[in-house]
């Protein structure tokens, strides 16, 4: 027999001896028990009867995963109402009743009608009752009883995931833990094995081990064998064995994938214990000589890496540097080099990692190279002895003077001939010129630190067999100062004189400037020139801070008799050699009040000053644009003003009503007089002379134009006839408003309509020579025209 035949087979026993066990519990459950009790009351002698039920029991057990072809049996219920002839019915209800569950109504016995699965419900609670076949009475009080159903071992561990990834650090210690595996058995824990679980490894030796208990993975071999280095993926399989690991027992299994992670226990190497590299002497600073490679078997960061420039002749004019995408070792030239000075270079370079293991650090955690590096001639533009050059001259010096020179010499070791020249872009005067041969710098033009304190220009210097190698300096010339310029007055002063002051009076402060620029300062000296002198009215007092006051002599002064003086003063420079210019000072006559300030002075004193500052003269121009653009905007009003209505109030209006002493026809009068017809009396239609005579009214009066017009007379005549005589026409009031009054009135138009003058050209005091009937006309407009003016 295969062992899942025997499993099969012992299976089966214990269900048997479980039922067995379950029918016992239920016949004794199922015995009857009847209590009689007696008691005495005052009233009398009763006898009560208590029944019990006549069964009772709590569970039934049933084995899941039921294989057999007919139903399968649970129990049999039995009551002590049931005599055996056949009028007790069993009737059963609760969970699964009468499609999982069923019971035999004649005798009670109880069956499972499909195989049942502990691992989807463990048990079901139900209900059974007995009632009189014939009348439907129950017989018994309904009970509640419970089937459980007993476990086997019918499911196989299962993993919480199918697989596992897990990592530990190479060169760990034994017994290092790496992941917890987990497994789950859907049997029941409480009977028997069947979920009892048990770990073991079934591929991963001789790395790892698990925990039989646990399922912790762990490791198994010492830090010399758990090195990435040299492997650095495993993959182990773990089984979990229900029924304790016992013969018989179910597995489930999952996979594990382990990876070893770096340390760093591999110092770098370098590829090549020596490198050659050479460079051009032209190289600026920055250029790369070349690259070097060093290697670690570790990843990350334990392979970074750092070079260094131990020794060698060139530590000076060489760095190196380290390239953080490639890990390689760059040179770069630091200083320039000269291949007439030294042809080659040594050097010593150390390499080792950013990040070191103590653990692992050692005396090889370092590495060492030789680089050689050679270097090439090339042609060479000329070099200056300066990097730039700095020369004075004097302002006044004569054209021709020699202000400086540079030189500049050929480095390569032909030495060939140099020739210099000005950057004519640095000199667009042409202040300037350089001797070819020699690089003299000396004047073509004359100079005037005033204009220009320093000159900056370029000096190119050539080789005379390759023009192509040329090279530049700067050349900066600074013009030193002379005294060549006088003194004048800091500015223009306005200075006036009170008619009564006293004499030794204060007046004015002046000051100098100079557009020279001594060494030791500005030093200006004051006096009154010679021809002021005789009979002067004011005197100069030299301060000595470079400022002079102008002092009155006498106590009056008047602006009648004179209004201006002319002061003329002497301005002296200290330099050398010295400079002086003559000011004149203008001095004002006016009226002052008692605290000195001015209030008037001469109309010539005025027209004899500067004149009006900026300020007041646009505010003079200011108010002429505001005063100019007030008056446009008056004359633009007055004209574009409409005229006030000719009717102030609606108990003012007044027209010619033509009465026909009948009733109007309100609003539904649509019909009008034609204002065109008005306007052009030619154009009227003639009335029908056979049109008969309106019956219903006689016109009362002939009405008349207001003024001696034919044509018009005529035409509202004809109109009145036509309406008089239209019989289909209602008798409606018309009200008509005309506004064509004809030609040749004395009076002249009263209407707006053609009008073409202003408001303000009209004259309406006629009107008051109209009569009574133009009154109301003559006192609004009358009145509005006075107001106006």
């Amino acid at each position: 027999r295969t062992v899942y035949q025997e499993i099969h087979i012992l299976t089966i026993l214990l269900g048997i001896i479980w039922l067995c066990l379950s029918l016992s519990l239920d016949a004794m459950s199922l015995s009857r028990q009847k209590i009689k009790t007696a008691e005495t009351v005052s009233r009398g002698e009763k006898m009560l009867k208590r029944v019990r039920r006549g069964w009772m029991w709590n569970q039934f057990f049933l084995q899941e995963e039921y294989t057999g072809t007919d139903y399968q049996y649970i129990g049999k219920l039995q009551s002590d109402q049931d005599h055996g002839n056949g009028l007790v019915k069993y009737v059963l209800s609760g969970e699964g009743a009468g499609t999982i569950f069923v019971i035999d109504e004649n005798n009670g016995d109880l069956h499972a009608t499909r195989r049942l699965d502990r691992e989807e419900k463990p048990f079901y609670i139900l209900r059974a009752t007995v009632v009189n076949k014939r009348t439907g009475q129950k017989l018994e009080p309904e009970t509640e009883f419970t089937i459980k159903l007993h476990d086997i071992n019918d499911n196989e561990p299962q993993f919480i995931k199918e697989v596992y990834t897990g990592s530990v650090p190479e060169r760990s210690d034994i017994g290092t833990s790496v992941i917890q595996v987990t497994a789950t058995d859907a049997d029941d824990s409480m009977y028997g094995n069947s979920a009892k679980l048990v770990y073991s490894i079934s591929q991963g030796h001789p790395y790892f081990s698990v925990d039989p208990n646990t399922g912790v993975i762990r490791t198994a071999l010492g830090p010399g064998d758990m090195d990435r280095e040299q492997r650095e993926h495993y993959q182990v399989v773990i089984e979990a064995k229900d029924m304790a690991g016992q013969r018989g027992g179910l597995t489930g299994t999952t996979v594990v994938n382990i990876t070893l992670t770096d340390v760093n226990d591999n110092p770098p190497r370098f590829t090549q214990s020596i490198y050659q590299f050479r460079v051009s002497e032209s190289s600026k600073s920055g250029t790369t000589v070349g690259r070097i490679q060093a290697t670690d078997r570790d990843i990350g960061k334990n392979a970074e890496m750092y070079f260094t420039i131990v020794s060698g002749d060139g530590m000076d004019m060489f760095e190196i540097s380290t390239d953080k995408d490639t890990q390689e070792g760059v040179i770069t030239v630091s200083k320039p080099l000269d291949y007439e000075k030294k042809q080659s270079y040594t050097v010593e370079i150390q390499v080792q990692n950013n990040q070191v293991d103590p653990r692992f650090l050692s005396a090889g955690s370092k590495d060492m190279a030789t680089v050689r590096i050679g270097v090439e001639d090339v042609d060479e533009p000329p070099l200056f002895d300066k990097a730039s050059y700095l020369m004075e001259v004097k302002e006044d010096a004569m054209v021709g003077v020699t202000v400086g020179s540079v030189s500049a010499m050929d480095p390569d070791g032909a030495r060939s001939m140099v020739k210099y020249s000005i950057d004519r872009r640095t000199d667009m005067d042409r202040l300037f010129n350089v001797h070819p041969g020699n690089g003299s710098v000396f004047l073509l033009k004359s100079l005037d630190r005033e204009e220009t304190a320093w000159h900056n220009i370029s000096i190119i210097a050539t080789e005379f067999n390759n023009p192509r190698q040329s090279s530049h300096v700067p050349v900066y010339i600074r013009l030193l100062d002379i005294n060549d310029n006088a003194p004048t007055f800091a500015t223009i002063y306005e200075t006036f004189v009170c008619e009564r002051t006293k004499a030794g009076q204060r007046i004015q402060t002046v000051s100098a400037v100079d557009a020279d620029e001594p060494s030791m300062g500005h030093k200006f000296f004051f006096s009154l020139a010679s021809e002021g002198m005789h009979r002067s009215n004011f005197t100069v007092r030299d301060n000595g801070d470079n400022t002079a006051s102008i002092l009155t002599r006498r106590a009056t002064y008047s602006r009648l008799h004179q209004s201006i003086y002319l002061i003329p003063v002497v301005i002296t420079d200290g330099d050398y050699p010295m400079q002086s210019s003559t000011g004149t000072l203008t001095v004002r006559v006016c009226t002052c009040d008692r605290e000195g300030n001015m209030e008037l002075c001469s109309a010539e004193a005025l027209s004899s000053s500067p004149g009006l500052s900026t300020g007041a003269l646009i505010a003079i121009l200011l108010c002429a644009i505001i005063l100019l653009m007030i008056v446009v905007l008056f004359t633009a009003l007055k004209r574009q003003r409409k005229q006030e209505p000719l009717i102030i109030s609606k108990e003012d209006v007044r027209d010619n009503v033509v009465s026909y002493n009948d009733e109007g026809g309100g609003e539904e009068d649509t019909q009008a007089f034609d204002i065109g017809a008005l306007r052009h009396p030619d154009a009227a239609v003639a009335l029908e002379e056979t049109a008969k005579q309106r019956r219903d009214i006689i016109p009362t009066d002939t009405i008349l134009a207001s003024r001696d017009n034919g044509d018009v007379r005529e035409f509202i005549n004809q109109r009145v006839l036509e309406n008089d005589c239209n019989p289909t026409a209602p008798p409606y009031d018309s009200l008509a408003t005309y506004a064509y009054e004809g030609a040749g009135s004395v009076a002249e138009s009263l209407s707006s309509l053609g009008s073409t003058s202003s408001e303000a050209e009209q004259d309406y005091h006629y009107l008051s020579d109209w009569g009574p009937r133009f009154r109301k006309l003559a006192d609004m407009y009358g009145a509005e025209d006075s107001d106006f003016s």
